[in-house]
């Protein structure tokens, strides 16, 4: 380290040398926090000693911060650009193998190559802020006055024209039509946002003005903090309405670009003020962690100083993670997930029984459904007869099977592998408290048993018709035709497709269980997209469909698509996945096919008729097994999937899954009936009253 420091020139204009001494700080691996915070030691004592080097050091930073130009660090990292979502994508994995070229003249470029690996952040975070400090004041100390007066010019212009920038980036997105749509009190009254930006500018012109020579010091900027307070209840109430209005990735990308731009107008504000009050509220927030005192016992300075390091490392981060795409979803899909897995919920509930005459409507609703899935694997076999080009087998096995959801869909009929993925949504919903952390046990386990049950009921309402259903057409269709509907040969495939033990009949049940999930989002995505994109009203505007149906049945269509076009997308796109992962695992030569629980009872039954009644106890019971045990893992995956994403999508955090099978456990034990089948029906009025556990 003090070879490093004796060869550092501030007159070379390179940072080779700066570059050199970061790696000396740099930790063999970027967790080990200890060692960094032992080199930035080390380097601290040094300089102490030896005020030479101090002196060397900080000229050759104040040059290095005086020949660049700075604005772009402060308005660009860490914010996203202006030009969405799917620009900003491609760029970031574009530059993530191939990254720009550098340009000597701006700082944002330097930390490119003094701190070049991706990870840096963490060992320049780990390292106390009262370390940090105590190495600025050695060598600010040390430095020339005239280079430190340089340079310290330097950034206060460059800070100065980062907040016009910032602030002329917040009134634009602040007036997007789409941001407009979701406030429109933004148009009624005076746009916070325009606002803004004339505060700013005059703040701005008139600490230019004083910078310039004048004697009067710029009034402090309690005007421009104000209008950015409500800037960001404006997007608060537009995050709010997002819950009902719907949302889209374009309007969280435009919210969490505005966001970022207000936070940073914050800190560079703070930093540049020379009014010396503290900071406003928000700001106090972010930098009350960087300071031992507590923020209104600091004073200004302290504050001033650890917000500047707090910046720092803010912005070593956002530079080191820029071109990274995971964090760009985890910034502006949260919105849009949110709202899927809500609208995911609030249909979850029509899938919830809450007494025994619900339970007998679902098992009857299921049994309708179980008819029809009868019906489409007929027909499933009977296109297989045909023997079609891959490609053309999957399109109507495709169809077959997405017209006859559509159809139970339609005849408000039941499907019960379709219920979890939007159960999952409402236990989620329900596992979120007003506090984050106290939530009612008792009323969950309720809540999840209720689930439970019905979900019985529905299975159960399922193979209730489809078992006889299909054994009825495979008899009738040999009693007609005098041809069994499938070979012998076929109909032992049928069950061997269907064991448990000796094929991937699990393996395959997991991926129909995947396909499940994937359609429950796709639900929720539409129900979303339709509440967004006002297609009731969109549909009622369509003058010659009012002319073809006449206009009271257009307006009942319109209500229905904006209310179904979900449920109608989510199954139609399921039917797709599963007509086409048999071909696709064909054409790529890859073990992806599905089981489901309702059409591996159906081939159950079609192939006991192929095979004249003539099997084995055993062969049959594996069977039975068989179908049980696909249907089994059907729900557990699209549920666990389903759960998992509803739990990231609110930032849950449930660890207290022990205690709520214990509620659940102490719920069987009271009324192990009313567990499977619910409490009896009471009089209207009349309370169910739990029954008292023993003590």
């Amino acid at each position: 380290m003090l070879s490093i420091l004796k060869r550092i020139s501030p007159d070379s204009g390179s940072i080779g040398q700066l570059a050199d001494l970061v790696d000396k700080l740099r930790p063999a691996h970027p967790g080990q926090g200890t060692i960094s915070a032992a080199n930035v030691n080390n380097l601290l004592q040094l300089l102490e000693h030896r005020p030479d080097l101090a002196a060397r050091l900080g000229a050759s930073i104040c040059m290095l911060l005086q020949q660049r130009r700075h604005a772009s660090l402060y308005s660009d990292i860490g914010i996203l650009s202006n030009d969405g979502f799917v620009s900003e994508l491609k760029r970031r994995i574009v530059y993530r193998f191939l990254p720009p070229a550098l340009d000597d003249s701006y700082l944002s470029d330097a930390i490119d190559e003094m701190l070049s690996c991706d990870s840096d952040y963490r060992w320049v975070n780990a390292v106390p802020t009262a370390d940090w400090l105590a190495l600025v004041d050695v060598i600010t100390a040390a430095t020339p006055p005239d280079l430190r007066a340089g340079a310290r010019h330097t950034l206060v212009l460059g800070m100065l024209e980062a907040i016009r920038t910032l602030s002329c980036r917040v009134c634009a997105l602040g007036l997007e039509p789409r941001l407009v749509r979701g406030n429109r009190a933004i148009e009624t009254f005076a746009s916070p946002f325009l606002m803004q930006n004339i505060e700013a500018n005059t703040y701005l012109d008139a600490y230019g003005a004083m910078l310039a020579g004048g004697d009067k010091a710029p009034e402090p900027a309690r005007h421009l903090l104000v209008m950015l307070d409500q800037c960001e209840a404006a997007l608060g109430k537009i995050r709010k309405n997002a819950a009902s209005d719907g949302t889209s990735v374009a309007l969280t990308y435009v919210l969490v670009a505005l966001t970022q731009s207000i936070d940073r107008l914050r800190k560079l504000l703070f930093l540049v003020d020379i009014s010396g009050e503290l900071p406003s509220a928000p700001t106090v927030d972010l930098i009350a962690a960087a300071t031992e005192a507590s923020p209104p016992a600091a004073p200004p300075t302290t504050l001033r100083r650890a917000g500047a390091i707090t910046l720092a490392q803010e912005l070593v981060e956002a530079h080191n993670t820029k071109y990274e795409v995971a964090n760009l979803f985890a910034d502006n899909i949260d919105l849009l997930a949110r709202n899927v897995t809500e609208n995911a919920s609030r249909t979850g509930e029509h899938y919830i029984a809450e007494k025994r005459t619900d339970l007998r409507n679902m098992f009857l609703s299921s049994a309708g459904a179980g008819v029809i899935v009868a019906i489409m694997a007929l027909f499933k076999t009977l296109l297989s007869h045909l023997r079609s080009a891959p490609l053309v087998e999957a399109f109507l096995f495709s169809m077959n099977y997405s017209l006859g959801f559509i159809l139970i869909h339609t005849l408000h009929l039941t499907i019960a592998t379709k219920q979890p993925a939007m159960t999952a949504a409402r236990i989620a919903a329900g596992l979120s408290s007003t506090d984050g952390r106290h939530i009612d046990l008792d009323n969950m386990a309720e809540l999840v048993n209720k689930v439970f049950r019905t979900q019985c009921f529905a299975v159960l309402g399922n193979l209730a018709t489809v078992l006889p259903v299909a054994w009825i057409i495979a008899t009738l269709w040999h009693t007609v035709s005098g041809a069994h509907l499938v070979s012998p040969a076929k109909a032992m495939q049928m069950l061997h497709n269907i064991d448990p033990f000796d094929s991937l009949a699990l393996v395959y049940a997991a991926i129909a269980g995947v396909c499940l999930f994937l359609a429950g989002l796709i639900s929720g995505y539409y129900d979303n997209k339709a509440l967004y994109t006002r297609m009731a009203q969109r549909v009622r505007q369509l003058r010659g469909l009012a002319g073809l149906l006449g206009q009271a049945r257009r307006d009942r269509l319109a209500v229905y698509v904006e209310n179904n076009l979900g449920g109608l997308m989510g199954n139609f796109y399921f039917g797709v996945l599963l007509g086409t992962m048999g071909t696709l695992g064909y054409l790529l030569g890859l073990p992806l096919d599905i089981r489901h629980v309702t059409f591996s009872a159906a081939s159950f039954s079609t192939a006991l008729v192929g095979l004249n009644h003539d099997v084995s106890w055993q062969l049959a019971v594996t069977s039975v097994a068989g179908f049980l045990t696909i249907g089994a893992v059907n729900l557990l995956v699209s549920f666990s999937l389903a759960l998992w994403v509803a739990l990231r999508a609110r930032k849950i955090r449930f660890k207290q899954g022990i205690r709520l099978l214990r509620a659940l456990g102490r719920r069987f034990i009271a009324a192990p009936i009313a567990f499977f089948i619910g409490p009896r029906d009471l009089p209207p009025g009349q309370a169910f009253v739990e029954p008292q556990k023993k003590l």
